[in-house]
């Protein structure tokens, strides 16, 4: 699966930002999606995940309450509704792909990713 993530901007803290993924093939309820970040020095961690219905969700805790992700099966596509938003939020964020039904946080796990894309908050 190919994926291309879209919606990174400029936004000032409290605001709210969508991303969306759009993935390729065939064969995209075969997969588990997630969302990940990575700021300036820092690792990149984990920040939502969706099984393949869509009927379950998974959040780091530091975006729990304000991220609420979501995926269109029929369009091939899975987004990460961002709210309330804070200088802690800036990152490089890229949605991934895991073949399979275990759902999963670390990086590793995920081999699919799409290219990433900036998103910066001005507090």
């Amino acid at each position: 699966v190919q994926l291309q993530a879209s919606g990174g901007g400029l936004v000032q803290a409290g605001g709210s930002l969508r991303l969306s993924c759009a993935a390729s093939g065939r064969t995209f309820t075969s997969y588990l999606m997630g969302w990940f970040r990575q700021a300036p020095g820092k690792e990149r961690e984990f920040v939502a995940g969706i099984n393949w219905s869509g009927d379950s969700t998974h959040y780091a805790d530091s975006v729990k309450g304000r991220f609420t992700i979501s995926r269109d099966n029929a369009k091939n596509t899975v987004d990460l509704q961002m709210n309330s938003l804070n200088a802690e939020d800036t990152a490089v964020y890229y949605c991934a792909a895991r073949w399979g039904t275990v759902a999963a946080t670390k990086s590793i796990n995920y081999p699919h990713w799409g290219q990433g894309t900036l998103v910066t908050v001005s507090s």
